[in-house]
């Protein structure tokens, strides 16, 4: 070979050794984009392939928002199965029957609180559900053994007295909310002293009558109309069961008409619904602004039953006793030919209706508040008719005669006989009330007979000594009230 040759070759073998490198290079590239592309492809079938119906509802809801493409692959990990969720409505459903069944109950000690027994029992055992009714399930059918040993354990009156006859019957006037008005020594002084309660003194009461078991009950509580063998009916003595050692009394306030002569004197102007159709007190302030509130008998006791249901014998509330010459509950429903007139029949009506749902029993107070002794039966049918005619419609009628100035129209101690007495008791008036100084009450056959004490300025600071077995007088007077001025 020549030395040419020779050095030919020597320069052949780098360029080959380059070549083996690159080719080398090539067949590595080459390896590993196949290995990532197996790994695509693996991840893929790993997922499952996508059918029409899944690729169109993702072609339908377009690109990804930047929150899914954020999304944590977790989330996709946590995604409840169909029957998952079936499970979990089902638990939600069965919870808030739970709760449903312990709102019963809750209702139902409620209304035992207030001695409607019978009403609690029927308030659990109407209840239903797609499983059955109360029986199925244990916590009702033991609230209802409970509550009908509960109701077993209740005794005629408390065990108190021995007769409806002996039970208390206070009662008031309007009363007075702003003692700085009524108290300022003018010409109806005196008069609000004698005859009215401050707002104070009828909360000290309450509560000192409460904290010695003293229970509300309603007039109409006291007796029930039983009709005898021979068809004929007589009054009887009612039914009232409390727990051992309660006191049943009745409240009744007079005159509840807030008349002309009371306006700017501290006392409310009418009895109005607040925004949720309840009875409150509205009043008028000096600059013409109406505020409502705890100014009177009606939301004041009310509130007290509502915080103390124990205190009221199956919602009882009291007795409102009417008079019609200035209309009634502060509404001049008197003079058709006011320009309000309308609107207040309207009003006073739906207010009527409201207080009646609310526990609260009415009464006839006399058209005119006339001396039913001293006028005489001509005069009784004029006054009686009126008050048929105008206040009798607006609260659905009574059968109660509240005594005006608690004056009776006949002395007798025994049975009443007088044309007057058969006149009332044509009209419709079978409970008829006056005013002594302790518990008095005839039951006859055609009628009830009771008196009231009186709970005023007179009472408790000429007469503190009548009122002593009920409070002491000394504990609630009012320090604003003056001295006696009569």
């Amino acid at each position: 070979m020549s030395r040419h040759n020779q050095e030919k070759q020597k320069n052949r073998k780098p360029t080959r050794f380059l070549r083996l490198i690159i080719l080398e290079i090539v067949v590595l590239i080459a390896l590993f984009g196949s290995y990532r592309l197996y790994l695509s492809m693996k991840a893929q079938d790993q997922s499952g392939p996508k059918n029409n119906s899944q690729q169109s509802d993702t072609d339908s809801k377009g690109p990804k928002d930047e929150d899914s493409k954020n999304e944590d692959p977790k989330d996709a990990e946590n995604v409840l199965t169909p029957e998952e969720i079936a499970a979990q409505e089902e638990q939600e459903r069965l919870q808030k029957e739970i709760t449903h069944r312990q709102e019963i109950i809750a209702g139902a000690d409620q209304l035992a609180l207030g001695y409607d027994y019978d009403g609690a029992i029927n308030f659990i055992k109407e209840y239903k559900s797609s499983e059955g009714n109360y029986q199925v399930y244990p916590e009702l059918s033991d609230a209802v053994s409970r509550l009908e040993k509960e109701k077993g354990t209740l005794l005629q009156l408390g065990g108190s007295y021995d007769s409806v006859t002996k039970i208390n019957h206070i009662f008031f006037h309007s009363l007075i909310a702003d003692n700085s008005k009524a108290f300022d020594g003018d010409g109806d002084s005196r008069g609000y002293n004698m005859y009215m309660a401050t707002v104070s003194e009828f909360n000290k009461i309450i509560q000192k009558m409460y904290e010695d078991n003293y229970v509300l009950v309603n007039i109409s509580d006291l007796t029930k109309k039983v009709t005898l063998e021979d068809g004929s009916t007589e009054y009887q003595e009612g039914d009232i069961y409390l727990r051992e050692g309660k006191k049943p009394f009745v409240i009744s306030v007079d005159d509840v008409c807030y008349y002309e002569y009371m306006d700017q004197d501290g006392f409310s102007s009418r009895i109005v619904l607040d925004e949720n159709g309840a009875p409150t007190c509205e009043m008028i302030l000096d600059d013409g602004t109406k505020v409502n509130g705890l100014f009177d008998v009606v939301p004041i006791l009310d509130a007290f039953v509502k915080e103390h249901p124990d205190f009221s014998y199956r919602g009882a509330k009291g007795l409102l006793a009417l008079t019609g010459y200035e209309g009634i509950l502060g509404y001049r429903t008197n003079d058709p030919k006011s320009p309000t007139y309308d609107e207040d029949v309207k009003q006073v009506t739906e207010v009527a209706k409201a207080l009646k749902a609310d526990g609260w029993e009415f009464a006839s107070h006399g058209w005119g508040h006339k001396n039913l002794q001293e006028i005489d039966l001509a005069f009784l049918k004029r006054d009686t008719n009126r008050w048929l005619k105008e206040v009798a419609p607006l609260i659905g009628g009574s059968d109660v005669l509240v005594f005006p100035f608690g004056v009776d129209f006949e002395t007798t101690l025994g049975t009443y006989s007088s044309d007057k007495y058969h006149f009332l008791k044509k009209s419709g008036f079978n409970v008829f009330l006056g005013v002594y100084s302790k518990p008095w009450m005839h039951i006859k056959k055609d009628y009830v007979r009771m008196t009231r004490r009186p709970i005023d300025g007179q009472a408790m600071i000429e007469y503190p000594e009548r009122l002593m077995d009920l409070f002491n007088p000394r504990d609630v007077l009012d320090p604003d009230r003056p001295k006696r001025n009569w």
